[in-house]
């Protein structure tokens, strides 16, 4: 418990800060627009180069992969399914859902916890390479097609075709595995200015979350439904490593395998969905919601996958 604590408090205090300079306007009216585009244009590409170019591919293809995949997929669809039939949500909405109910938060927390309860962070690059250069590029052109003003077939397929270019968090993602893939590394000097520009992702990315949770006087509140956040959450929280841990009963995974990719499954939705569903205008309060809530509650699931599974 101490570990997760210590992994978990990081979260808490940055976004504590951004609540704080909100409450104050220290940083102005649009401070959370402004510091949200910093972080998807500039820091979160720099940063996920920095990840994805030192990480070897190869670590991408190994069985435990398909256990944690299948949950993902699971907790996904479900999202999906929910978003359409229960909650009548518009395809960017639905897209969004998606990614709170199975969008695990593998970097800034993943890295820790993995670290602290497993002995061994190493754990998390194959999960950090699956959603950077799988899942997320999906979400995107998910998200960038639903919004998109294009009404041709022909011009719906050339805006995915150039989303590479025009959509930075892909960019930087794709630009780190073809470096990886190639052996090569940037020059000294460059490579510590992106890794600078990398290490500010996190952090800016939790600020603004505490930003978006102010509500200025006499502005209406923006809350989710409450049933659909309760779906969100329960899917992300339980429902995903659930499918994780079936799955890998069913491989014959090693135990110190199962409890990794149960565990990383387990961890609450990434800060990123907020940061994506802020930018495209598709339900930011659900996206907010889900990972405040999911991140509290998943210190009770950590901390039960890593008894019951036997951590370290």
């Amino acid at each position: 418990m101490e570990a997760l604590v210590a992994a978990f408090a990081p979260i808490w205090v940055l976004t504590a800060v951004g609540w704080l300079a909100a409450r104050t306007g220290l940083l102005g009216a649009d401070a959370e627009s402004v510091l949200g585009r910093f972080v998807f244009h500039v820091a979160m590409p720099a940063a996920l180069f920095t990840v994805v170019a030192r990480t070897d591919l190869a670590g991408f293809a190994n069985t435990s992969m398909l256990a944690f995949a299948a949950g993902t997929l699971v907790a996904s669809l479900l999202g999906l399914l929910a978003g359409r039939r229960l909650f009548r949500r518009t395809p960017a909405e639905r897209t969004v859902a998606v990614m709170a109910a199975g969008y695990v938060n593998s970097g800034n927390l993943g890295i820790p916890v993995a670290a602290q309860v497993l002995g061994d962070a190493s754990f998390v690059a194959p999960v950090l390479l699956f959603q950077v250069l799988l899942v997320t590029p999906v979400m995107l052109a998910l998200l960038d097609s639903a919004t998109g003003s294009a009404a041709r077939p022909a011009e719906r397929l050339r805006r995915l075709a150039l989303l590479p270019l025009r959509n930075p968090v892909i960019l930087g993602a794709g630009l780190g595995a073809v470096f990886s893939a190639a052996g090569r590394r940037l020059p000294g000097p460059l490579a510590h200015s992106v890794e600078l520009l990398g290490g500010a992702a996190v952090p800016a990315a939790l600020v603004t979350l505490g930003l978006s949770l102010h509500t200025p006087p006499g502005a209406a509140a923006r809350r989710p439904d409450r049933a659909e956040l309760a779906v969100t959450v329960l899917l992300k929280t339980a429902v995903q490593p659930l499918a994780a841990l079936a799955v890998g009963a069913l491989l014959d995974l090693p135990g110190p395998q199962l409890l990794a990719v149960v565990l990383l499954s387990a961890l609450p939705t990434a800060q990123n969905v907020y940061v994506y569903a802020r930018l495209y205008g598709a339900a930011p309060a659900l996206a907010r919601s889900s990972v405040l809530v999911s991140t509290v509650l998943s210190m009770l699931t950590l901390s039960a996958v890593a008894w019951a599974l036997g951590g370290r």
